[in-house]
């Protein structure tokens, strides 16, 4: 499959472009940014051409891996899919369920295949702890702590400098890789409640389809000492608690375009294809909407 890559920042850099460039069942054909000398820079790194246009690097390739804030993302993976490329996404999707619902639309009407890359979702240990607890079922609550120090004094993190992380917060930026695990585990949301704690700090409680409860603790601005992720289920099997991942993202990253070659070649649907994409930013709006109104929000 010929792929190219949209997006030149750390993310691009770190782990889109890499991976593009070492995975066996790809052709980097070549990268688009918005600044186009540093998409020249990051294509000469992998021997791959820049791109000013991005409609001729769409003409010249099968798929787009797409490392942008989701503001720009989710109109240019609709550009995409109109021409008939197939789609691997970062999430969060979109900022808005217009956006997120026009990339699922679009990927649907031009019958293109898509996988968004929630990180966890992809993980080596993750994958089949997720569908075990998911077989096994009987879950009564949940609770996932996403608490990271990218704005925390004394942070080294790359990803301070990000503009869309400080705007919109730990809600949109790990809030999709907690749902990413709650969902397929507790069954959909039909109700979030949503109160902000310190800084960006965000509580969530989400009402599943099935009668189970769960509860996130979201924040990138947790002192250093005390960061940290755990997810953790209780219910008729005990407790369960999520593996801690121990490897870097470019390898969940090549789980994640092995899914979207098989999605590709089979025709069906990735379990995380742009409709789950969609309803994680439903649901991510409708814990903004709680924020703002003080009070539950059906979904």
């Amino acid at each position: 499959m010929r792929i190219g890559l949209l997006g030149t920042g750390t993310w691009a850099e770190r782990v889109h472009a890499p991976v593009l460039a070492e995975h066996p069942g790809l052709e980097f054909t070549g990268v688009w940014g918005r600044r186009p000398e540093a998409a020249e820079a990051l294509g000469v790194a992998h021997g791959v051409p820049g791109y000013g246009d991005l409609d001729r690097l769409l003409a010249e390739v099968d798929a787009v891996s797409v490392a942008l804030p989701p503001s720009v993302q989710a109109g240019l993976a609709v550009r995409a899919a109109e021409a008939g490329r197939h789609l691997l996404l970062d999430k969060p999707v979109a900022f808005t369920v217009p956006d997120a619902r026009a990339v699922a639309e679009a990927v649907r009407a031009h019958e293109v295949a898509s996988v968004v890359f929630f990180t966890v979702r992809f993980g080596g240990e993750q994958i089949p702890w997720i569908e075990r607890q998911a077989e096994l079922g009987g879950w009564f609550t949940g609770r996932s702590d996403w608490l990271g120090s990218v704005f925390a004094p004394g942070s080294t993190s790359p990803y301070a400098a990000s503009p869309w992380r400080r705007e919109k917060g730990a809600l949109w930026d790990v809030g999709p890789h907690a749902l990413s695990v709650l969902l397929p585990v507790l069954g959909d949301a039909t109700q979030v409640t949503a109160v902000a704690g310190p800084l960006d700090t965000v509580h969530l409680v989400v009402r599943h389809v099935g009668g189970a409860s769960s509860t996130m603790a979201l924040s990138l601005t947790v002192p250093r000492a005390g960061g940290g992720a755990v997810m953790e289920l209780r219910g008729e099997h005990g407790v369960a608690q999520l593996p801690e991942r121990g490897e870097a993202p470019t390898v969940a990253l090549h789980r994640a375009v092995d899914a979207l070659l098989a999605s590709a070649a089979s025709g069906e649907p990735h379990p995380c294809a742009a409709d789950f994409g969609l309803r994680v930013v439903e649901i991510l709006a409708g814990a903004e909407r709680s924020l703002a109104d003080g009070r539950p929000v059906d979904l």
